[in-house]
């Protein structure tokens, strides 16, 4: 097939494809390769038997010294190279198979996000993952074989067939003969296996969405005590698995009896008939040795064979689950084709819209309205009056039912997704938040964009650091890029020595700036002093009054050092830590309990992961039972790790705290010269690399008791950065976050902000807002209010599902919708002058 010539599965819906179609997609000249060499390794495989042969009949018989070398040498050859084809066919089925499984993937894949919004409403995650991941796997194998198994072992087989007969006519057909019984006995066997194995999978995958829709229900599962009752139901999918299971092992096992039992009928033959020859003399013993081998071999490719069609019944049976599982054809178009996305105006028109689910359950009923170009409109309503509903028809994530949704003249279900992306940008009330960073999420929308040929700035380009800052900035998010910058740390290994020096800098400006400047927020601020001990540092940091820049005396590893621990015996600090540490184990673990929450180590010594061996210790310490050298370990670790001013459970001995301070100067001393490179002390003329940015500038620690000063604190260190020209870089470190899974290192306040900025940037034509500031507190309801008054009135049309009534002021139409129908329509002002439906939401009665 030509290479430019389109396979006709590249136009065809991948769920519409048959599993064989791919096994030649695009890899024609590969599989003729593997072909081409298979003749050769076959031919390899027969050489062997005839040196078997000649090495006892000829070179042995006959005494044949340079005989014996010569068919030796010829021996081991056809053995060597024969294995290294192998390896090679094995190659490149591992290539074929993969490669094309790699395209099935991405096809399947592009084919899933295309599904109806409603797919994903009634099918597990997990089913998707485990169909799209682990399914696959034998289906890439099969691929893979699906010409070089079959070629290689029908050809060995009658190669090694055709050897036999030619060795004796007479044994060889006899032997031979087993074969076509077994051909006919086991497809019959096989026919069992396949239906068990396609019992089996479904049971599995049930099991597998089951075991997902607890755990990810299990607040419901806790809240209605229903662990009996989903044990029973997991139990009864299990027992059904189970009995599936073993039957297709049962069928397997029968499979390999009658595999192993025909294979024993040939030597049976070979010896019964061939001793009788060679009784007789006609038959010589190098025939009867090669005989054998070959008939062994034979096998061989017999096996595989029956292997390859258990690959090949599996592979098809997974394969036909996972097409049928989603056949669905798209609802929308994905791309334009034939012409450039539309740029459409920008008004709306909703003409007799309806949209019913379930056969009968009608969502919106006969809904109208007009919305001019730059128009806001407000959607209100009780719960379940549709509001959302007519926003995501508008936004195209559902497909109406009937009636007609215009946006500049263009009926929305027949627009492509190329063209909504051009023309509407959309936030949901829960936004979706992908791994990554912060600037990867901001520039998501935009990115989409310019992949279909659009772009968010007008230059084309990807929109700059200063755009991403300015839309932080108008959504009340910057404050948060900045506050993940403040606590993140410069890269050791590639520093920024400008941007080191600007925090250094701005440290000077914000203790010693302009009288007054930054005075109001100091209260809040512990700043490191050497004479004095900070409850806001931990006991490790407050003896070295620096941070470790070596591992081995790092936070985890120090209290394993024996120099430290000389040291602090030196000073009669060991017992008071000793006292400390078992002090904090028996009071954290009896407050905590058996099986504390995740929420419950916040602010805590003990880290999660090691509560369990802190509790072992503890119940060690309650009974007197000396403690191992581990265990004495964790006890320093632990009080090494205590920090008063933020985990509180006790107050620290005045003498101990009078003793870490006058021991400061030794530690310094001792580790300059014992150690040096080993730490970092707290000097107020350097950069502490092992310090957060906030921590260097502030040369010191926000208290954990200075409530809500930690915003006011962030202002005045942006004013310092601001003054130095490190504002940019500082905050491009924020922007380089990591949001975690789902933005689950985020607020949902912060997750809604990023949303609201990522689709501000694309500025759209149409923006549609699900109540997009649920999660936002006053402050930032408003602010965004006023950036949609003032930047996006006239320009934009603004279709927004509203929660805060006192919001619909700003809004020049308000439509109210109770039972998927539009009540009324029109200005504020207007609708509570008629006292009607708006007046009732608002009011709570009528008049």
């Amino acid at each position: 097939m030509d290479r430019h010539m389109p396979h006709p599965n590249d136009n065809k819906r991948i769920t519409k494809t048959a599993l064989y179609s791919w096994v030649l997609y695009k890899n024609i000249p590969l599989q003729l390769a593997v072909v081409g060499i298979i003749v050769v390794t076959v031919a390899m495989r027969v050489l062997p038997l005839e040196m078997q042969k000649r090495i006892i009949n000829e070179a042995i018989g006959l005494k044949d010294l340079p005989a014996l070398w010569r068919y030796c040498a010829l021996y081991i050859g056809a053995v060597t190279l024969a294995g290294i084809l192998k390896y090679c066919i094995n190659l490149m089925q591992v290539y074929i198979g993969e490669k094309t499984l790699k395209v099935v993937r991405e096809r399947l894949y592009e084919h899933l996000l295309s599904l109806p919004v409603q797919f994903y409403r009634r099918t597990s995650p997990g089913n998707v993952i485990s169909y799209l991941i682990t399914e696959f796997i034998p289906v890439a194998t099969f691929i893979g074989q699906a010409v070089a198994v079959p070629a290689v072992n029908v050809l060995t087989f009658f190669a090694m067939a055709g050897y036999m007969i030619h060795l004796n006519p007479t044994i060889g057909l006899i032997s031979i003969s087993i074969y076509p019984i077994e051909l006919f006995i086991l497809p019959r066997i096989q026919k069992y296996f396949r239906r068990a194995n396609r019992q089996r999978i479904e049971h599995t995958q049930k099991l597998s969405g089951l075991v997902g829709e607890a755990v990810s229900g299990v607040h419901e599962v806790h809240s209605n005590a229903s662990i009996p009752l989903e044990k029973a139901r997991f139990s009864a999918v299990i027992e059904k698995l189970y009995k599936a299971t073993v039957t297709q092992n049962s069928i397997k096992f029968g499979i390999k009896f009658v595999n192993n039992f025909f294979m024993s009928l040939g030597p049976f033959v070979l010896f019964l008939i061939g001793g009788y020859y060679a009784i007789q003399g006609h038959f010589d013993v190098g025939a009867i040795v090669a005989f054998l081998s070959a008939y062994e071999k034979l096998y061989d490719p017999w096996k595989e064979l029956m292997e390859f069609w258990q690959v090949y019944q599996d592979s098809s049976v997974r394969y036909g689950q996972i097409m049928r599982a989603f056949d669905h054809a798209p609802e929308f178009k994905q791309f334009t084709e034939g012409r450039e996305p539309y740029a459409l105006d920008n008004d709306i028109e909703v003409r007799d819209l309806s949209f019913v689910i379930g056969g009968n359950i009608r969502l919106l009923d006969s809904v109208s309205m007009k919305v001019k170009g730059g128009e806001h409109v407000a959607l209100v309503g009780f719960s379940g009056s549709g509001k959302s509903t007519l926003a995501l028809c508008v936004a195209q994530l559902y497909k109406y039912t009937g009636g007609s949704i215009l946006v500049g003249g263009r009926e929305v279900s027949e627009l492509t997704k190329q063209d909504i992306s051009y023309n509407l940008g959309m936030v949901a009330q829960h936004p979706f938040i992908f791994d990554g960073t912060v600037k990867e999420n901001l520039l998501y929308s935009c990115q989409s964009l310019a992949m279909q040929g659009g772009s968010c700035t007008p230059s084309g380009n990807e929109p700059t650091l200063d755009d991403l800052i300015k839309i932080s900035q108008q959504v009340g998010f910057f404050t948060d890029v900045l506050a993940f910058a403040l606590r993140a740390k410069l890269d050791t290994k590639n520093p920024d020595r400008s941007l080191k020096e600007a925090i250094l800098a701005s440290r000077k400006e914000f203790q010693e700036g302009e009288a007054g400047m930054y005075a109001d927020v100091a209260e809040y601020i512990e700043f490191f002093d050497v004479d004095s001990y900070s409850r806001y540092m931990t006991v490790a940091e407050n003896i070295a009054f620096g941070a470790a820049i070596n591992e081995k005396f790092d936070q985890e590893h120090l209290h394993e050092h024996h120099q430290f621990i000389e040291f602090l015996e030196g000073h009669g600090l060991v017992a008071h830590l000793t006292v400390l540490g078992e002090t904090l184990a028996r009071m954290i673990t009896d407050e905590l309990g058996p099986t504390p929450e995740h929420d419950a180590f916040t602010n805590n010594p003990i880290p999660e992961a090691e509560y369990g061996e802190y509790q072992k210790v503890a119940n060690r310490l309650d009974s007197g039972e000396p403690l191992s050298e581990k265990e004495k370990g964790l006890i320093f670790k632990l009080a090494l790790a205590f920090i008063p001013g933020i985990h509180g459970q006790i107050e620290l001995d005045k003498g101990f705290v009078n003793r870490v301070v006058r021991s400061r100067q030794d530690f310094m001393d001792k580790v300059t010269r014992d150690h040096p490179d080993s730490f970092r002390f707290f000097s107020h003329e350097e950069y502490i690399d092992s310090l957060n940015i906030q921590d260097n500038i502030l040369f010191g620690r926000v208290r954990a008791d200075a409530t809500g000063a930690e915003d006011e604190i962030n202002h005045r260190i942006m004013q310092a950065l601001i003054m130095q020209g490190a504002l940019e870089p500082v905050a491009e470190m924020g922007l380089n976050f990591e949001v975690g899974s789902m933005g689950d290192r985020l607020s949902g306040g912060q997750r809604q902000k990023v949303a609201l900025a990522r689709t501000f940037l694309k500025v759209p034509p149409v923006l549609i807002l699900d109540e997009a500031t649920a999660a936002l507190d006053n402050k930032s309801q408003g602010r965004v209010q006023n950036i949609l008054t003032n930047n996006w009135k006239g320009k934009s049309t603004v279709l927004a599902v509203i929660h805060r009534l006192d919001m619909l002021p700003y809004y020049d139409k308000v439509v109210v919708l109770k039972a998927g129908r539009i009540v009324e329509q029109g200005g504020y002002e207007e609708l509570l002058e008629q006292k009607g439906a708006l007046y009732t939401l608002i009011h709570g009665k009528e008049d």
